[in-house]
């Protein structure tokens, strides 16, 4: 076997050990990548647990503070939030 099919099988293999959730990010990461990573770490994310309404709450704070977003970029950043970084989410280890 060639060295760029084994590595390709082992890619292939590695996508299929991922968590579904891993293999297809939710449309609001990006959004919280490109708007929250200007002003905080993601720190702020793996430490707070809030449910949608709250990271929506924190959102509008932010709003109230100079953040530059439409309706639609908040709806999905709270939605991401919500979901990967509820109070039911279990906290993201970092080393």
């Amino acid at each position: 076997m060639t060295v760029w099919r084994t590595a390709a099988l082992f890619g292939v293999c590695l996508l299929g050990a991922l968590p579904a959730q891993a293999q297809e990010a939710h449309p609001g990461r990006a959004v919280v990548m490109s708007k929250c990573f200007q002003c905080h770490t993601d720190a702020m994310f793996r430490d707070w647990r809030q449910d949608r309404r709250g990271w929506e709450a924190a959102i509008y704070r932010m709003v109230g503070r100079g953040g530059l977003w439409t309706a639609d970029e908040i709806k999905l950043m709270a939605d991401y939030l919500g979901s990967d970084f509820g109070p039911g989410k279990a906290p993201v280890q970092t080393r």
